[in-house]
């Protein structure tokens, strides 16, 4: 245990902390505070199934166990958890409300069957007899029918009744994943009744031929994380179907918490806990939804003239390379091109894969995949691309958390099209962000292009998620490239290479080699590092042996960060800064040095110990002066933002900064940064559109005039 170092569960519910704080940010308009109350119940949602899960593993299988960073042993960290977890209820109880309130200001009201007026009762009614009751299958529990297993996070009525004897028996209603969420209402009022509601109200009704005394609606928790204890057959066919296997094993693992609506009665509570094998501090009572996805889809009942003033203003990404202006591949070969999203348009990768798809000198593509969006434009270039005789090889990642089935439909996919399919390894996950194009010139010569990117290759996360992307047409990184999808396909992990760096064999050791190189230098060393979180021990040993040294450290940590900074002695020269806001921040830039020396990386990969040990990732050396540039811009001007940004304390609390001269959003100076270069983009192909046309003009004019001169001869 070290004393400027905390647990990283405790630091994450900060981080989502945070998150639900922008829903209380009146600056934010009133349906993205909405969206910001549904993140957060998503997080907690993930964070209980996989985190508080993977605990009460650790808990079963290793009594001994103690967090090196904390000292906590798997039980402080659960009792810790479900400690502080009322508080968080509590604090998004007192959110959604306000919000709701918001919204009614609007005429967007949240309904319940109380509040329906004759109209909106009258169709309620009919939709439920009409609609829901025929999919009703709810059922009794009692000597005779046992306790149904209840799936992870369905919604489900129990109910306490009594039969027409006097007998005590339960019943449950579960509410199916094919109805909508909620249903729209008739009426001038953009108004909604949420399903769950509408069939609580009906459950007298459900079991007429009971009394029923007591109801609550619940769903269940559990946990989703999981091992792959059976050895993995190299085979395709065996290796889909064994991860088919693991999906279906996950509906069935323990429960790790119970969210029930309002308080109901004490039996009711003591029926579920023997049930369900839980105590009282996994049960959680909520005011706000258990569910809130629904939040996303209210956008179908709002008129588009409202939604504008109740979300964000619309931003589209400028696309700055495009196949109408000329090759791609012919740029990059010029120099190096970043792309930083949400702020550029992901579709000029998009349209290189196209181009090498479409161009009969390509002679392979090779990328790495983890996730994808759906209807993926990627796929369909890479679909197209074997078609026209080029070699495509995807290493495939099935492993993707909640991705996995995506992942498998879209592996069978590439592989019908003549696709080359790896699937990875069975204890690391291959995170990495890396493609390889091998063509050739017009000489005959061997040319690469290597595309290196912090983030996934998913058209609909890079809309929302900041991260970068770089495409280079340097040799040696290419080959390096190259030697890695060969290591891959033979299995070697260890694979070393002259530029790239790649866990878990390289990436830790020479990053940890350029933090002693600034050590070296004490204070006038320099070390700066943007990622999603930081736990991994080394490290943390490491950025306080930095501030020891008086080597000034700025991190720029989204999420979890085990490193509490400003601890004499310490981490006094350590300074943690968290932005959330409008895009999730989500590249990786790790800066030793200032000025011409500065080395520059980004990667796939945050220093987490699973990132750097159990998985396959990769960081890229960053040597184009301007991609260099762009790049240091933009970690300053996230740390000149005095809104979003916040400082991580010694107490282990998030503060504001302090506001000397005006608000400064970082996020909102690169969208208008991306604006004015759309507009230089437009003026000058309506420049180059003019030009041309002045050009025709000229023409058309000298062709008359030698055509009059003609006729006159």
């Amino acid at each position: 245990m070290e004393v400027y170092m905390q647990n990283r569960e405790l630091s994450w519910l900060n981080f989502n902390q945070r998150v639900l704080e922008e829903a209380t940010d009146e600056n934010t308009p009133t349906l993205e505070r909405f969206k910001f109350i549904s993140i957060f119940t998503s997080n907690l949602d993930e964070f209980f199934m996989v985190r508080v899960g993977s605990i009460f593993d650790i808990m079963k299988s290793n009594n001994k166990y103690v967090d090196r960073k904390s000292g906590m042993t798997a039980k402080e960290q659960l009792d810790e958890i479900y400690r502080v977890m009322p508080n968080f209820y509590e604090m998004r109880d007192r959110i959604y409300r306000d919000v709701i309130a918001e919204l009614e200001k609007y005429n967007i009201n949240n309904r319940n069957v109380k509040t329906l007026n004759e109209e909106e009762r009258v169709y309620v009614r009919k939709f439920y007899h009409e609609e829901i009751e025929p999919l009703i299958s709810a059922q009794i529990v009692d000597s005779s029918h046992p306790f149904p297993f209840l799936e992870n996070k369905k919604l489900y009525i129990i109910t306490e009744m009594t039969d027409k004897d006097g007998n005590f028996v339960h019943g449950l209603v579960p509410i199916s994943d094919v109805f909508e969420r909620y249903l729209s209402l008739p009426g001038d009022g953009f108004n909604y009744i949420r399903i769950e509601k509408v069939i609580e109200h009906y459950v007298p009704e459900i079991f007429q031929n009971y009394n029923v005394t007591d109801q609550a609606l619940i769903s269940v928790t559990r946990n989703f994380d999981f091992e792959t204890e059976s050895e993995i057959e190299e085979e395709i066919a065996d290796y889909k179907a064994f991860m088919k296997k693991v999906l279906k094993k996950r509906q069935r693992q323990e429960a790790v918490r119970l969210e029930v609506s309002n308080k109901k009665s004490a039996s009711v509570m003591e029926f579920l806990k023997k049930e369900l094998g839980i105590t009282d501090e996994m049960i959680f009572l909520t005011k706000a939804p258990i569910n809130m996805k629904y939040v996303y889809g209210l956008t179908d009942i709002i008129p588009t003239a409202l939604i504008k003033k109740i979300s964000y203003k619309e931003f589209e990404p400028v696309k700055r390379y495009s196949l109408e202006c000329g090759s791609i591949i012919k740029k990059i070969e010029k120099k190096d091109i970043l792309l930083s999203y949400p702020y550029d348009d992901m579709d000029s990768f998009l349209d290189l894969i196209k181009e090498a798809a479409q161009n009969k000198k390509t002679l392979s593509i090779k990328i790495t995949i983890y996730r994808l969006a759906k209807n993926s434009k990627l796929v369909e270039y890479l679909k197209k691309a074997c078609e026209n005789g080029i070699e495509v090889t995807a290493l495939m990642e099935l492993k993707a958390r909640f991705d996995e089935e995506n992942n498998i439909n879209y592996s069978e996919e590439l592989y019908q099209s003549g696709c080359n399919i790896m699937y990875g390894f069975e204890e690391y996950k291959t995170h990495s962000k890396l493609c390889l194009i091998t063509y050739k010139d017009e000489l005959g010569n061997i040319k690469y292009i290597t595309q290196i990117g912090t983030g996934n290759y998913n058209e609909y996360t890079s809309k929302i998620y900041t991260d970068f992307s770089l495409m280079t047409a340097n040799e040696e990184i290419a080959l390096d490239a190259n030697d890695f999808f060969k290591n891959i396909s033979m299995g070697k992990l260890n694979g070393k290479y002259l530029h790239l760096l790649q866990s878990p064999s390289t990436l830790k050791s020479r990053l940890l080699k350029e933090m002693d190189e600034e050590i070296k230098k004490s204070k006038n060393g320099y070390i700066r590092c943007k990622m999603n979180s930081l736990t991994d021990y080394e490290f943390l040993e490491k950025f306080s042996e930095a501030s020891r040294n008086q080597v000034k450290t700025d991190l720029i940590i989204r999420g979890i960060c085990c490193l509490i900074p400003g601890i004499m002695g310490y981490t006094e020269n350590v300074h943690v800064y968290s932005l959330v806001g409008r895009f999730l921040e989500h590249s990786r830039v790790y800066q030793f040095g200032t000025g011409e020396n500065v080395r520059l990386y980004i990667s796939s990969a945050d220093l987490m110990t699973r990132n750097t040990e159990k998985r396959v990732e990769i960081a890229a050396p960053v040597y184009d002066n301007d991609a260099k540039k762009r790049i240091i811009d933009y970690l300053d001007i996230q740390m000149k933002d005095n809104v979003k940004r916040r400082i991580l304390i010694s107490s282990k609390n998030y503060i504001k900064p302090e506001i000397q001269d005006k608000p400064f959003i970082a996020v909102n100076y690169f969208m208008d940064e991306a604006i004015q270069e759309r507009t230089k983009l437009l003026e000058e192909k309506n420049k180059q559109f003019n030009h041309k046309n002045n050009e025709i003009s000229k023409n058309q004019k000298k062709a008359k005039s030698l055509l009059d001169w003609f006729k006159k001869k």
